[in-house]
């Protein structure tokens, strides 16, 4: 069970503070952000919020200064004396602003993926039809295992991050159907990844997968029993860890 630090919500069209909905299942978007040290940072920070204005855009979901609000609730509800290292969840609907923030738990090496046949509603976006991916995360040690979202054979992502693939020093995405993440664009910019269907059959010939995203940084796929796939080596892994911390180490204060 998740413990929350916090869980608030507020009306949209004044903010004024209203009993919590967590929206999951509702017609909207949320992003999730990884606030850290003291006084906070948050990691990719206006790239999250220029994405969820982008999404909530094609979801019909429009306030003008819908940034300087989320600013402004997230300056509320964050001390500059806590040290943090929290997920920041920030989700909306038409009516209703919700944040929540809960630790953020670091995956450790033997990391496993288990296969479900599952498909996200719309998943180009991150959107809030999450209950069933929920329903199976809720009964995980999400320090050492997640669920890969499998759908006619094909491996697309887990329930909470990007999946990489490596090949002989090469990196592959899935092709479509999947969330391209913050943290996914970031390595994008760093390392050429190669767009390929990831069939179940063909995973073998992967050496390492890579989970990649806010809640997870960088994880590496120690096995995945039902297909009898074992991890082979850790170099990219390692590679994309140095990418990750750098970020880190350069991630500058933003003024709430």
């Amino acid at each position: 069970m998740v413990t929350y630090l916090l869980k608030k919500s507020y009306r949209l069209k004044d903010l004024k503070e209203i009993n919590f909905k967590d929206l999951w299942g509702d017609h909207g978007i949320f992003t999730t952000m990884w606030v850290y040290g003291k006084p906070p940072k948050i990691l990719f920070f206006n790239d999250h919020i220029q994405n969820l204005i982008k999404s909530l855009k094609s979801y019909n979901i429009n306030k003008k200064n819908l940034k300087n609000d989320i600013l402004k609730i997230i300056n509320k509800n964050l001390s500059k004396k806590k040290n943090y290292n929290h997920l920041l969840r920030v989700a909306l609907n038409k009516n209703i602003l919700s944040i929540s923030l809960r630790k953020r738990i670091k995956p450790k090496l033997d990391f496993s993926l288990k296969l479900v046949n599952l498909k996200r509603e719309k998943p180009r976006y991150k959107n809030l039809k999450y209950k069933k991916i929920l329903s199976y995360l809720s009964k995980m040690d999400n320090s050492k295992s997640d669920i890969g979202l499998v759908h006619r054979n094909r491996l697309f992502e887990t329930g909470t991050s990007n999946l990489l693939f490596v090949c002989k020093s090469d990196i592959f995405s899935p092709s479509k159907n999947f969330y391209k993440g913050i943290t996914y664009n970031f390595f994008k910019s760093k390392k050429k990844i190669l767009k390929k269907e990831i069939f179940l059959s063909e995973l073998n010939n992967y050496e390492e997968i890579l989970l990649i995203g806010s809640g997870k940084g960088v994880a590496s796929v120690k096995n995945i029993k039902q297909l009898g796939w074992k991890r082979k080596k850790l170099d990219q892994y390692k590679i994309f860890s140095k990418y990750y911390n750098s970020a880190i180490s350069r991630n500058s204060l933003y003024k709430f």
